[in-house]
């Protein structure tokens, strides 16, 4: 038995009163246009919203620094010589991994080539970088400086699958000619969700190192990275996980590789034993976890706001969250689905909720998606994300947006694509 969906907007806000997530606990920016105060904010996928709770908390970090000086150090109400540490049980529930495994530390790319160091090893057949064809621009623009940098040719060296299912193929056909699988958990442009757990068994399998990068899955679907075995993953903060502009990233690196001396790694003054860093000896002792692969000093005022949001999702869990997100992603593309069947406009999103995370991608037929996002916000007061020519990304994020959010958003679109009809 099929039931017809209620469109109106009643119904949209009956919905948030029985599953009313956690918008209080977040700054959502004022509408610039529209009929409501508040933004329908649907690009937590690029920026998340501020925790209400960040701003008090980085006062004290400020304060402590103020009071202290150089002290804080050991004295700070959250020292800071062991700050890092405060973020790494967190960091490891949200990925799935054991504490030894996570640090967090630096920004996304820059780990990624610090991983790639040590991970991308290439020799005699064995050379090829797997990354998919929509690829984030910046890892294509990692992956194709480490092929240069080991003298090879990016243009042969890196290929670009279009799938998920493409990526098994090639590794079936030609695995013994991959040094490493570099792929996007959750595609950026699309929301498409890969079967990591496939896709890094076959990796391996194949004689590959299988690596992650993890900028648009952490925080949105449920990972369990230990278990699949995955070489090493790297995720941003600043997206799902809420810790503000260029706020630090994550490192996971499995076990099985935490106690290899043998693998190559930059190290500094990080990247030694806590307990004998102030020996200040010449010659680095780094520890058998992922602490090895930190480099500098961590940024604590930087460091304050990931705590701060990773206290969240350790609060109300990842299982809740990602249910939160199905239904919302689901009603969102049912309300789409009437608009993209009358309007120029085509999901691009895979349709079953477990392939996508918290992100549905629509392709404006005739271009302009940069026009169609800022008209969303300064008329309808809906923040969307564009990514020129064609594609406008609408990113419910479970903790804060409503399904009264999704309503704007499909309401606006249907207004304004009828223009163009």
């Amino acid at each position: 038995m099929t039931t017809t969906l209620d469109r109106t907007e009643a119904a949209a806000l009956r919905r948030d009163e029985a599953d009313p997530g956690h918008r209080d606990r977040f700054l959502v920016p004022p509408a610039e246009g529209g009929d409501y105060a508040e933004s329908a904010y649907l690009a937590g996928n690029s920026l998340g919203l501020q925790p209400a709770a960040t701003r008090a908390e980085l006062l004290e970090d400020l304060d402590d620094w103020a009071r202290l000086g150089v002290e804080g150090h050991l004295e700070a109400r959250r020292p800071w010589l062991p700050y890092h540490a405060l973020l790494t049980e967190s960091a490891a529930r949200l990925v799935g991994a054991l504490p030894a495994e996570t640090v967090v530390m630096n920004s996304l790319t820059v780990d990624l080539h610090l991983l790639m160091v040590s991970f991308y090893r290439p020799r005699g057949r064995r050379t090829r970088i797997v990354i998919e064809d929509a690829a984030f621009p910046s890892d294509s623009y990692a992956v194709r400086s480490q092929a240069r940098f080991h003298g090879l040719d990016p243009d042969t060296t890196v290929v670009r699958p279009g799938s998920g299912e493409e990526v098994l193929d090639l590794l079936a056909r030609e695995g013994d000619t991959i040094a490493l699988v570099l792929l996007g958990g959750v595609n950026y442009l699309t929301g498409e969700l890969y079967d990591i757990p496939a896709i890094t068994a076959a990796g391996r399998a194949a004689g590959a190192v299988v690596g992650w990068d993890l900028a648009h899955a952490a925080g949105n679907v449920e990972l369990r990275m230990h278990e699949w075995g995955a070489d090493f993953a790297a995720w941003c903060s600043y997206k799902y996980l809420n810790a503000g502009p260029g706020a630090p990233a994550g490192v996971f690196v499995h076990e099985r590789h935490l106690g290899d001396r043998s693998l190559p790694r930059f190290e500094g003054w990080w990247s030694t034993e806590e307990a004998t860093r102030f020996e200040m000896a010449p010659v680095s002792r780094p520890p058998a976890t992922a602490e090895a692969w930190q480099v500098s000093n961590p940024p604590i005022l930087a460091l304050g706001p990931v705590r701060t949001s990773l206290s969240l999702f350790d609060e109300v869990g990842m299982p809740a969250l990602r249910a939160r997100s199905e239904r919302l992603t689901g009603y969102l593309a049912e309300l789409l689905g009437a608009v993209t069947a009358t309007h120029p406009l085509t999901l691009l999103t895979p349709r079953e909720p477990h392939r996508r995370g918290a992100q549905l991608s629509l392709r404006v037929e005739r271009g302009g998606a940069d026009a169609l996002s800022r008209r969303l916000r300064l008329e309808f007061g809906v923040v969307t994300d564009a990514r020129e020519p064609d594609v406008v990304r609408l990113a419910p994020a479970p903790l804060y947006s409503t399904h009264h959010d999704c309503w704007r958003a499909a309401d606006a679109l249907a207004r304004l694509a009828g223009e163009e009809s």
